[in-house]
């Protein structure tokens, strides 16, 4: 017996097939006639043929890896360059390219993730979850069942101690922001120093827009914030704007790093003055609930294990009464 597509298949052997798929339908084929058992035989084949068709049916993992970025092309330029920067990083290693999505295993996934985030806990983090959603992007085009990054551990990430910022370091960098050469940096400095907006956050504002003068209030919008929850920030200290000057410049994290610099403030880390915000805030204040709201946090917990850290409280009447 012999198919269009030249498969070879003795009389023999297609009894034999036929014999075993109606000893495993069982109670279903008993009593049927010859032409109900044909019949039912060929629905049988029908759905395993289906069947088989779905399990092998796939695609290679760089055309799902592009084909899930593509599929997010709505969010924010970061964010699609940074999806795009850790495909990339996973595409370069060897031979997970041509991989058919289907057949990757877990103990290969975290290979891949070793091998190509290795080196940074926080790298590795990111490229498991950039990694899942490639999977789940493939479940729902039926290129893989399963996403065998579930079974993959998220590493613990090691909070680091960030110092905030002493009354004498705030001082340097609002006198520095004073200067002609840095003054359009003055509105930058004010949302972060004692709004807790986060630096990513800032370029995003839009002055006239988001700044409520009368109200004496900054609206942080959805499409502004990192996390994509707006919020409301109380603007104090108003004095130290002057309306006409409450621009964000082009081109503001270069200009952002000169004020650091010209400030004498060159070992930096990326949160320093959010972390400084939420300290003297929490000091003074004493309001964990309300800081919450301000920094656009889920729970207060975080408050406590990350950003509070303890300083004098004096000190903390200064930096807002000063």
């Amino acid at each position: 017996m012999q198919s269009d597509r030249g498969v070879t298949l003795k009389s023999g052997d297609a009894v034999r097939l036929i014999q075993e798929a109606g000893e495993r339908l069982g109670e279903v084929v008993m009593g049927k006639n010859k032409t109900e058992l044909i019949s039912m035989l060929r629905r049988v084949i029908e759905l395993g043929v289906a069947a088989v068709k779905a399990e092998t049916a796939t695609e290679r993992f760089e055309v799902v890896a592009w084909a899930s970025v593509e599929a997010r092309s709505g969010r924010r330029p970061a964010t699609q360059q940074d999806l795009r920067h850790f495909v990339r990083r996973m595409l370069r290693v060897e031979g997970v390219a041509e991989r058919p999505l289907r057949a990757m295993s877990t103990r290969e996934c975290r290979s891949l993730l070793e091998r190509a985030f290795g080196g940074s806990v926080h790298s590795y983090r990111k490229g498991r979850a950039i990694l899942h959603s490639i999977f789940a992007y493939g479940i729902r085009h039926e290129w893989c069942d399963v996403n065998p990054v579930d079974r993959i551990e998220v590493p613990p990430v090691k909070e680091t101690i960030i110092r905030p910022l002493t009354l004498p370091e705030t001082k340097r960098l609002r006198e520095t922001a004073e200067q002609v050469k840095h003054q359009s940096m003055r509105l930058s400095l004010y949302l972060m120093m004692y709004c807790g907006v986060r630096p990513a956050e800032v370029g995003r504002i839009v002055p006239e827009r988001d700044i409520l003068w009368r109200e004496r209030q900054l609206i942080i919008r959805p499409g502004t914030s990192k996390t994509g929850g707006g919020r409301v920030v109380p603007l104090r200290k108003l004095y130290l704007l002057r309306k006409a000057e409450a621009v964000i410049p082009r081109n503001w994290m270069n200009r952002w790093r000169e004020l650091r610099h010209a400030a004498g403030l060159h070992d930096w880390r990326p949160d320093t003055l959010r972390h400084t915000f939420a300290t003297y805030h929490a000091l003074y204040f004493r309001n964990l609930e309300q800081l919450r709201l301000e920094m656009g946090h889920r729970d207060v917990d975080l408050l406590r294990s990350r950003y509070v850290l303890a300083v004098g409280r004096s000190a903390a009447v200064r930096f807002w009464r000063e």
